[in-house]
């Protein structure tokens, strides 16, 4: 069946990209080995009723000590690339100095990767930073960007001779409005002042790497790609023709979208975001060149894409179901100055995540963001995927006929963005393997490959099969035209 599908049928770039993602906080475990102490998320999960579960990311899923068995599993998908994240914790260990054993576990797997043939794609920043940070006030605290900048030279230093292709923070909307206003993400705060501080601190973090890397690349004659990858959404008003749904989409467009994008490519907050936040003094965190900083030449534009939003400004019906949480630890919304803003829904499928599932909101996004910044980048989608309640069947293997169609039909929707005119130029399906997703602990799985949490054995689910069957095909495909051409 899956060979039919219309994502088989599509003619791919030559140089497009297939991969798979994961995060170091999510999959390593050894959480006090090798040098490594606490990150945010460590301690986080010991705080009671943080996480689902209690579950904590002490073991993750060991990838730390299996390694090489994942990548050889990647290598049997015949993935391009693989999208992994240095943890800082790791590398500078509370903060303070380098820690060669940490830096000697991911030079280990990029020379795995690479004799594997497959591309090491690095994050610098998914979500765990060093707990001693935090103590320090963490993103909300400037200093902390200047931190960062040393880490990546440091990872740099280890690394550049054989990585290429860098990102400086995975979602930062997550890390900072989740994180410190909203609560359900470490440090878990409900401080709106923070959240927005930690914004702009996370912005000028990613400016100042980006310049540390470029020249450190430069002065050595290495070529170098740098980028970011940001969580984007469109914000749909829930009636176009109703002036508070609009203003309620517009709101939210500013605070999940535009509040990253703009800075980083036009070199400027939204006049109509600074506005919408000014209580909670954002304007007062942008210090003179600090939006040139923040607005360094990147090569690329990661694109995380999972679901898009239905936006209202009126309230839910009364008898509206509460929306999916991990726990029943208090939070707030995440969304400063706009916390009145609902979501109602538009009856689409969901997922176990509770998130609808609308394939055609990404060809609508990737399409926008060619046509609202001009000096867009090229556009990778660097995670997207699905959890679903997977179950074992009599014959061992996963048979997650949603997550196959929900990942075929997304890539379906990457190629008529492509047609549209939308630069996009890879793919990578999130996650490679089931994991600890933070909050949910390990309550719900995103993995093409299951994982069981007690043996740690790996089992391609019938996702991974498409997966790799969809690039096999596409890569014949190409080779075919090459011959004929």
């Amino acid at each position: 069946m899956n060979e039919n599908h219309a994502s088989f049928r599509r003619n791919w770039p030559a140089d497009f990209i297939w991969g798979s993602a994961t995060a170091a906080a999510q999959i390593e475990g050894a959480a006090h080995e090798g040098g490594k102490e606490d990150s945010i998320w460590d301690a986080f999960a010991r705080v009671p009723g943080a996480v689902a579960g209690g579950d904590t990311p002490d073991r993750a899923v060991d990838h730390y000590h299996r390694m090489p068995e994942d990548v050889a599993l990647m290598r049997t998908l015949g993935l391009d690339s693989y999208r992994f994240s240095t943890s800082w914790a790791r590398v500078v260990p509370g903060g303070r100095s380098v820690n060669q054993e940490g830096l000697d576990f991911y030079s280990r797997l990029v020379d795995e990767l690479l004799g594997a043939g497959i591309l090491p794609w690095l994050t610098l920043y998914h979500w765990d930073l060093p707990q001693a940070l935090q103590e320090r006030g963490g993103w909300a605290n400037r200093d902390t960007a200047y931190r960062f900048a040393e880490y990546a030279e440091a990872v740099y230093g280890a690394l550049g001779d054989r990585v290429t292709h860098w990102t400086t923070f995975n979602e930062p909307l997550c890390s900072s409005l989740i994180g410190y206003v909203g609560g359900e993400h470490a440090p878990g705060l409900n401080d709106p002042v923070a959240g927005l501080a930690a914004v702009h601190h996370q912005h000028l973090a990613h400016g100042l790497a980006v310049e540390k890397l470029r020249g450190l690349a430069d002065g050595a004659g290495r070529d170098i790609r740098l980028g970011i990858t940001l969580n984007l959404t469109n914000a749909v008003p829930n009636d176009p023709a109703d002036p508070v749904d609009l203003e309620a989409a517009r709101r939210i467009d500013a605070l999940w979208n535009r509040m990253y994008l703009d800075p980083l490519l036009l070199g400027a907050y939204p006049d109509d975001l600074l506005s919408d936040v000014r209580e909670f003094g954002l304007d007062e965190r942008i210090l003179p060149g600090d939006l040139a900083q923040i607005s360094q030449p990147i090569d690329f534009l990661g694109v995380n894409h999972y679901h898009d939003d239905n936006v209202s400004g009126h309230p839910l019906p009364a008898d509206t179901a509460p929306s999916l949480r991990p726990t029943d630890r208090p939070g707030r919304s995440p969304f400063p100055g706009s916390e009145y803003v609902s979501m109602p829904s538009r009856g689409l499928p969901r997922t176990a995540m509770d998130w609808e599932v609308n394939p055609a909101g990404l060809t609508r996004l990737l399409v926008r963001l060619g046509a609202e910044y001009p000096n867009l980048p090229p556009l990778f989608v660097t995670e997207n995927g699905a959890a679903y309640d997977d179950i074992v069947s009599a014959d061992g293997a996963v048979h997650d006929l949603e997550r196959t169609r929900y990942v075929l039909d997304h890539v379906d929707a990457i190629a008529e963005a492509i047609e549209q005119g939308a630069d996009v130029r890879g793919y990578f399906v999130w996650s490679l393997l089931d994991n600890f997703e933070w909050a949910w602990g390990y309550e719900k799985r995103f993995g093409i490959v299951r994982v069981d949490y007690d043996t740690f054995e790996r089992t391609p689910k019938d996702s991974a099969h498409a997966f790799a069957a969809l690039i096999a095909n596409a890569k014949s495909q190409l080779a075919a035209t090459t011959i004929v051409g």
